[in-house]
Formats: structure tokens, sequence, C-alpha cells
């Protein structure tokens, strides 16, 4: 047995490795875009061999997805960290607030999800996934329990409510892509007055209700991680 091989079946350094090909794989993406980069580039740049690579993912398309994923996951991280600080942050518009400036901090998951339509679906489909259907249940239950704490307005269903603001999540991204600005504090800040002024209830919330919902979102979305690392093949960060 080599004493490479011998390396791989060391869970810290695997975990070490698959991170640095991640790391490698991300900067190429954001230097010279998908079509371009090949599992040739990701190896020589992690000063691997190719099959080491295929060691960890199987097709290109799943070592991309997992880059995609690890994008996605660092953004969701940030929300749970910001929803520990301050649990006010699980109110609708501190929410999209919060999370739309994540997302417009890293270029490559802008690109990502502003990209080819049909790309992002073979990154996200990986064989053996249900990470689309995952992140959509993760989403509608937080729906349903700001409709449960009356935080939501009452004349909307808590889906009809959850569709609304996805559409308008989306179109401030799109927007913010098609003509960016010096400072996307400005953006999310018109994101989180649209979001209340439209989704939000004028019933003030309570520090209980606010804590108690934080609470709860945090745990969701720290077991969305966990499964979405646990599908990709992605190392705890």
């Amino acid at each position: 047995m080599s004493v490479s091989s011998e390396r791989l079946r060391d869970p810290r350094q695997r975990a070490e490795r698959a991170a640095t090909i991640l790391d490698v794989a991300a900067d190429l993406l954001l230097r010279h875009g998908y079509r371009r980069v090949t599992i040739d580039d990701v190896a020589a740049g992690a000063g691997i061999g190719k099959g080491t690579v295929y060691l960890h993912w199987k097709t290109r398309e799943q070592l991309f997805g997992a880059v995609f994923a690890r994008e996605v996951l660092d953004a969701v991280d940030e929300l749970r960290q910001a929803l520990r600080d301050d649990p006010r942050v699980s109110l609708l518009h501190r929410f999209a607030r919060t999370y739309f400036l994540a997302i417009a901090k890293r270029p490559l998951l802008r690109g990502f999800l502003l990209g080819d339509p049909d790309l992002l679906g073979k990154l996200t489909g990986s064989p053996g996934t249900g990470r689309d259907d995952r992140h959509a249940a993760t989403l509608n239950e937080y729906f349903r329990l700001l409709a449960r704490h009356g935080l939501l307005r009452d004349d909307l269903s808590a889906d009809e409510v959850g569709y609304a603001y996805q559409a308008t999540f989306e179109g401030f991204l799109r927007a913010e892509s098609a003509v960016p600005v010096d400072d996307p504090e400005r953006r999310a800040e018109l994101l989180a007055r649209t979001v209340r002024r439209a989704f939000e209830s004028d019933s003030p919330a309570s520090d209980a209700t606010v804590g108690e919902l934080a609470d709860v979102f945090v745990t969701l979305l720290g077991e969305l991680v966990d499964a979405d690392r646990a599908d990709f093949g992605i190392p705890p960060a």
C-alpha cells in the first residue's frame, strides 16, 4: 500500500485534501468559468493526481456541484451565525437582508445562481441527493413558523407568501447582477423594506417570540447543512 493510499484512510487528512480540491476548483471556476475548467486543471492546481480527485468525486459535475453546494452552505452558515448573534434576524425582512448580503459578497455563488439554469440543474442534481426538496422544505417550514407566530400578513397563506417572497428575493439578486452598485447594503436595505411592507404583519414581535423562532430556525439550518455536506462529500468547515 502506498503512503498516499494510507493517508486517504485518515479521515482528517482526507477531509483536508477534499477541502484543498474544492478551494482550487472554486478559484479556477471564478477565474475561467465552468466550461473552461477540467479535472486535470484542478488536479494540477492541487498538486495531486487526477485519480485522487476521482477518489472524492466520481465526475466533473459532482465536483463542481460540491463547489456550488459549499458556497451555498457558507452563506447559510453566515446566516446561522447572524441568528445566534441577534435573534431578530429571524424576522423575514431581516432574514432577507442578511442572506442577500451573504450571497452578494460571494461572486462565485452569484454566478452559479444567476447563470445557465440547465447548468445549475446538473450541478445540484447529484444522484442520490434530495437537495432541492430539502432546501424547499426548510424554507417552507420557516414560513409556517412565521405564520404560526402571527408574523406574516393574514390575507395570504404561508405558501403564497413564500412564493411571492422567493420571486422578490430572486428579482433583487438578478437586478444586482445586471446593474451592480458599489454598496450592496443599499440594495439589501431596499429589499428589507420591500419585504417588510409586502409580507409582514403590523404586529410587533416580542423578544420571547423571536428568540424561540431563531432557536428553531438555527436547528433547521444546521440539519440542512449537515445533510448537504454528507450528500456532496463536503468536509466540515
